[in-house]
């Protein structure tokens, strides 16, 4: 018999405003994923080295030290990690940005704030839920 917690999909959200950070995983959670955030894409990576079962990352593309282009770059660079799909999320609309992302292999640029029809279009296009 597979539990609950099995059956929902594991999103890691990544960001370093708290604010953001909990918009961002009470959405995810109201769309019935499993979520655990972190705020920092070094967390991230810490993260991702102890737990396999992460089926997604949305990620804010400005925080410090480490951007979230960065932590695309290098969870798609990653034999282990390359096949889970990772959205970007920023407050900025700037074009050459989204378009860096999508070619480094981002599933989608999403401009905050995040809305629930984004996350139920990267449900059904990405995951197949």
């Amino acid at each position: 018999m597979v539990s609950q917690e099995e059956r929902e999909l594991h999103v890691l959200a990544v960001d370093d405003s708290p604010v953001d950070r909990a918009l961002i995983s009470k959405l995810l959670r109201s769309s019935k994923f499993r979520v655990t955030s972190v705020d920092s894409a070094q967390r991230a990576l810490e993260l991702l080295d102890l737990e396999s079962n992460v089926n997604m990352i949305f990620t804010d593309y400005s925080m410090p030290e480490m951007t979230g282009y960065d932590l695309l770059k290098r969870v798609k660079g990653s034999s282990e990690l390359k096949k889970i799909p990772v959205v970007i999320m920023s407050s900025e609309n700037v074009p050459n940005r989204i378009c860096s992302c999508l070619e480094e292999g981002a599933e989608d640029f999403l401009i905050k704030p995040v809305r629930r029809d984004d996350v139920s279009r990267l449900c059904n296009r990405v995951l197949r839920c």
